[in-house]
C-alpha cells in the first residue's frame, strides 16, 4: 500500500492542477483527511461554513427540505469534485444539507485558515476566487439545463 503525503494528495486533485507550489504550500497548512460514513452529514443547512471539501472517494448529494415535500436532492457530487462554496460569502452559512451517499474520502480545508492566508497573499486569495468562480459557473449552468429539462416535460 502506497501512502502519499497531504501534499501530493492535493497535488493530484482536478480542482488544484497547475497551482503554484507556494500555494500549494499554503493550502496545505489548512488541509486535513476526512472520512464519512454513508448517511452521514458533512454539513446541514443553517449551520456555520467553516470548511469545504475536495472530494477523493464517494458521493455525496446535496440536498434542502421543501416544507410538505420533504428532502429535494438538488445535486450528486463524486470523486475529483469541490464541495461546498458559502465558506467564501459572508454571512457563511450553508444554504443545503451534504449527505454521504457512500462511503467518502476527502480533504476538508479549514476556510477560515484559508481565509486569513488569502488576505494575507493577494494573489493566493485571487486563485482561489478564480477557481471558485469557474466551479459557481459550472453549477449554475447545470442547474439552468436541470430546469430547463423540469419544465419542458
Amino acid at each position: 500500500m502506497t501512502v502519499h503525503t497531504l501534499d501530493i494528495v492535493l497535488h493530484e486533485h482536478p480542482f488544484l492542477e497547475g497551482l503554484e507550489p507556494s500555494f500549494l504550500e499554503l493550502l496545505t497548512g489548512c488541509a486535513k483527511n476526512t472520512r464519512h460514513p454513508p448517511g452521514a452529514y458533512l454539513w446541514r443547512e443553517d449551520e456555520p461554513a467553516d470548511s469545504f471539501f475536495l472530494l477523493r472517494e464517494g458521493q455525496v448529494a446535496l440536498s434542502f427540505y421543501v416544507p410538505h415535500k420533504g428532502e429535494l436532492c438538488i445535486d450528486t457530487l463524486s470523486a475529483g469534485e469541490v464541495l461546498g462554496w458559502s465558506w467564501m460569502i459572508k454571512p457563511y452559512k450553508w444554504h443545503f444539507d451534504a449527505r454521504a451517499l457512500t462511503e467518502v474520502r476527502a480533504i476538508e480545508i479549514d476556510a477560515r485558515c484559508l481565509r486569513e492566508k488569502a488576505q494575507m497573499d493577494k494573489s493566493f486569495g485571487y486563485e482561489m476566487l478564480v477557481r471558485f468562480a469557474a466551479i459557481m459557473q459550472e453549477r449554475l449552468e447545470s442547474t439552468r439545463l436541470r430546469l430547463v429539462d423540469l419544465y419542458a416535460k
